[in-house]
C-alpha cells in the first residue's frame, strides 16, 4: 500500500536527502553560504533543498553538491535515489539494503525527532544492553563476521546518547506488551540484566515504560503489530517543525513510513488506548524488577 496516496509523493526522501546534504556540508566546515555560493546556487536555494521544501531536487544540483561535499561514488548514487524517489507519486519507503548503516531512513529521523512513542514485543533498540543487542543482531545477521557483529552493536549502542545525553534528550515513550519479558534473547543472565537496566532507564524524567500485559486482550480486537510514532517538536515560532510519522518495521522485508495526517491520527490513537490498558509506571518497573529476579533464580 502507498503511504501518501496515488496523488502525491512522499516528503520521506525529500527530509532523508535534505538531511544527509545539510550534515554532509557541515561535517566539511561549510556554512550554508559558502556551499551554495561554490555551487553556484542561492543561500535560500540550498536551505529550501536542505529542509526539504522543494517539490522537485534537480539531479544536477545534488550531483554538484556531493563533488563539493566530497562524497564518495556510492553515497552520491544513494543520494541521487533519493533524489529521484522524492519526484514518484504514490511512493513509500521499500528500501531493504539499499541503504548502508549511516544513510539510513529511520536512524536520520530518529535522531531528528523530538519525542517517540514505541509499541513493541522485543525491548526497543534505543534501550537495549549490550549484550542483548549482540544477541538480537547475531540471530539476525547469523552469517556476518564477529568483527562486523561488534561494528552493528556499536553502532546501535551509540544511537542510544540520544536518550541519555544532557542537553535536549529524547523524549521517549515505550509500551511494551508484556512477551518482551519473557521471550528469552541470548540466556537468563541476559535477560536478567536487560530488564534490570530497563527499569532503571524507566526512571529517567524523560523515558516512560509501561508494560502492557497479557491481561489487557487485543486492544481494539485486532492483532496490530509494532509500530513507533515520531514527532518533531516545533520551531522557533511554535509551529511543527516536520509532520509526525509513523514507521512499521517490515522485518525481513520492506519497512514502511506513514505520513498521511488520518493515518497518523490512528496511531495516536491506538497508542492512548494501549497506554489506557497498561500498567502505570511503577507497576511496570515492579514486574522488570520481579521478572529479572526469576531469572536469576
Amino acid at each position: 500500500m502507498s503511504s501518501t496516496g496515488e496523488d502525491e509523493a512522499s516528503t520521506l526522501p525529500r527530509r532523508q536527502l535534505g538531511r544527509f546534504l545539510r550534515e554532509t556540508r557541515e561535517g566539511q566546515g561549510l556554512t550554508i553560504d559558502q556551499a551554495a555560493q561554490l555551487a553556484e546556487l542561492s543561500k535560500s536555494g540550498l536551505h529550501r533543498i536542505e529542509t526539504a521544501q522543494v517539490a522537485k531536487v534537480k539531479i544536477r544540483e545534488v550531483k554538484a553538491l556531493c563533488e563539493i561535499y566530497g562524497v564518495d561514488p556510492p553515497a552520491t548514487r544513494r543520494a541521487v535515489e533519493l533524489a529521484e524517489q522524492a519526484q514518484v507519486k504514490g511512493w513509500y519507503t521499500a528500501f531493504g539494503g539499499l541503504f548502508t548503516d549511516t544513510f539510513n531512513m529511520y536512524v536520520g529521523l530518529e535522531a531528528s525527532a523530538r519525542r517517540l512513542v514505541i509499541y513493541h514485543e522485543q525491548i526497543p533498540r534505543l534501550l537495549q544492553t549490550a549484550s542483548y543487542a549482540r544477541a538480537v543482531i547475531s540471530a539476525f545477521y547469523a552469517d556476518d563476521a564477529p568483527e562486523h557483529i561488534d561494528r552493528r552493536v556499536e553502532l546501535r549502542m551509540k544511537r542510544q546518547a540520544i536518550v541519555t545525553r544532557k542537553s535536549r534528550p529524547l523524549e521517549l515513550e515505550v509500551l511494551l506488551h508484556e512477551s518482551a519479558l519473557h521471550r528469552v534473547i541470548g540466556c537468563p543472565r541476559v535477560m536478567a540484566a536487560q530488564l534490570r537496566h530497563l527499569a532503571e532507564m524507566s526512571k529517567l524524567p524523560n523515558v516512560t515504560v509501561r508494560v502492557h500485559p497479557y491481561a489487557a486482550g487485543m486492544v481494539w480486537g485486532i492483532l496490530h503489530g509494532q509500530f513507533v510514532v515520531l514527532d518533531f517538536g516545533v520551531d522557533h515560532k511554535g509551529r511543527p517543525a516536520e509532520p509526525p510519522i509513523v514507521f512499521l518495521e517490515g522485518g525481513p522485508s520492506a519497512d514502511v513510513y506513514l505520513e498521511k495526517a488520518d493515518e497518523v491520527r490512528k496511531y495516536y490513537e491506538l497508542a492512548a488506548a494501549i497506554r489506557t490498558s497498561s500498567l502505570d509506571e511503577t507497576r511496570s518497573r515492579d514486574l522488570l524488577r520481579r521478572v529479572a529476579r526469576s531469572y536469576e533464580a
